[in-house]
């Protein structure tokens, strides 16, 4: 049944790639999730170093080096659990996979139990983000470990020895993260670490983004924890913490004007489900929600008149860009520049279902032909350029990785489920002052 289904899947993409630019087969939302979420689990279960199963920073990987990341593995380890729940892959497949990541991050050099950013796969060595930044990535390693205890919570109960091992390895790489150890002995944690220059970048992790789940994980440690303090003093203590202001008639409560780049209500919470969370003050859910609805009504206001823009697209947030490389796209700010990244859209369905799956059918069945390659949707589209331009093909992991998770978790809630179970998850929250209503 499964190999009929990705037959006419494969067939399905051939003849969209052949009616240059629209896809004349309109499919179910059910099946046309299972499409979107199908190919671009590829990137983690194919597009990947045979040598160690790590997800590769971006496809045009000949051009940088094969450079493999840790932030975007810890997303691929939850898009494999999902691929292979899904049966896209067999669980066999799956398991001998995760066991080879999981052995690589344990023989590769961390720093206080951190990871890099980036290592080399062919030296196995720490590979420089940027010139201060070649030691511990503290919220890289943050995002790398919701997907090992996902990972955990999916096998440690199986009768299969060899899977229970790789949960236990996963447990153990937890627990080897010296969170406490990041504060430098203050009431801040800070970003990064390098054993070649020490504090040099200084980077409090404060505001709300992206790095929520950092957070949680450090105060859950069972060996290393942070106390609340720090959390009270260091990341919410900024000027883009609180917001309070309405756009389109929208509260926000939380983030910075318009709520910057939607990765920042992805990242924290593919595994941590924002559903009923709060602090007595915030509903995260809501919160969220919020944040992409106000991306959602500035396409429509389109206020620059940029090409496009509409109830069937929209969606801002740092991914390439035609014009200026790799850079950060959001209502605001001059760098929203007609770039819309299909992942800011795609991912947010958990918040947004309908006006979510209004852009995924758009970029299917209308631009797929464009759009829509051999691990899912490119990375980023601007209709306001000639079209030779307009598309970026190309794939970079920790964009793909929240198009998988998120939708599993719109389907099932399956990473979801997963990570909620992990008791040092409530014991993080509890310690933070956070709960569910």
């Amino acid at each position: 049944m499964k190999k009929t289904l990705f037959l006419l899947l494969t067939i399905a993409i051939i003849c969209q790639s052949c009616l240059s630019g629209r896809n004349s087969q309109s499919l179910s939302d059910e099946a046309l999730l299972d499409t979107v979420e199908l190919y671009t689990s590829r990137y983690f279960t194919e597009f990947i170093n045979p040598a160690n199963g790590l997800a590769r920073e971006r496809d045009n990987w000949e051009l940088h080096g094969d450079i493999v990341t840790t932030g975007g593995t810890g997303f691929g380890l939850m898009a494999i659990v999902a691929a292979a729940e899904r049966q896209y892959i067999p669980r066999e497949q799956a398991v001998a996979q995760l066991d080879n990541i999981t052995r690589f991050l344990d023989r590769v050099e961390r720093f206080h139990g951190a990871w890099a950013h980036w290592y080399a796969s062919e030296t196995e060595q720490a590979y420089p983000f940027s010139k201060y930044d070649d030691g511990g990535d503290l919220v890289e390693t943050a995002f790398l470990t919701e997907g090992l205890l996902v990972v955990r919570q999916w096998l440690q109960n199986s009768e299969v020895e060899a899977e229970r091992v790789v949960a236990e390895r996963a447990d153990k790489l937890w627990k080897e993260v010296e969170w406490d150890w990041y504060t430098q002995g203050t009431d801040s944690l800070y970003w990064h670490w390098s054993k070649n220059y020490g504090w040099k970048m200084n980077h409090r992790i404060k505001g709300f983004d992206e790095c929520f789940i950092t957070y949680v994980l450090a105060a859950g440690s069972p060996t290393h924890p942070i106390s609340r303090n720090v959390y009270e003093a260091c990341y919410k203590n900024s000027s883009y913490y609180y917001n309070g202001k309405s756009y389109y008639d929208i509260p926000l409560s939380l983030g910075m004007e318009y709520g910057g780049p939607l990765f920042f209500t992805h990242y924290s919470w593919l595994g941590l489900n924002p559903n009923g969370l709060t602090d007595g003050e915030v509903n995260y859910f809501e919160r969220n929600r919020a944040h992409a609805l106000i991306h959602y009504h500035y396409a429509l206001e389109n206020p620059k008149g940029h090409k496009g823009y509409g109830a069937n697209l929209w969606g801002f947030t740092s991914s390439d860009d035609a014009l200026v490389g790799y850079c950060s796209h959001h209502p605001g700010t001059e760098d929203e520049n007609g770039t819309v990244s299909p992942t800011a859209a795609v991912s947010s369905i958990v918040y947004t279902p309908e006006q979510s799956m209004a852009v995924i059918r758009h970029l299917y069945e209308d631009l797929g032909g464009q759009l829509f390659g051999e691990y899912g949707f490119y990375d980023a589209y601007n209709p306001s350029l000639p079209e030779d331009k307009q598309v970026v093909r190309h794939y970079l992991a920790i964009d793909q990785g929240p198009i998988v998770v998120m939708i599993e978790n719109y389907r099932s809630g399956l990473i979801w489920n997963l990570m909620m179970q992990a008791p040092e998850i409530q014991t993080g929250l509890a310690r933070l002052g956070l709960r569910y209503e």
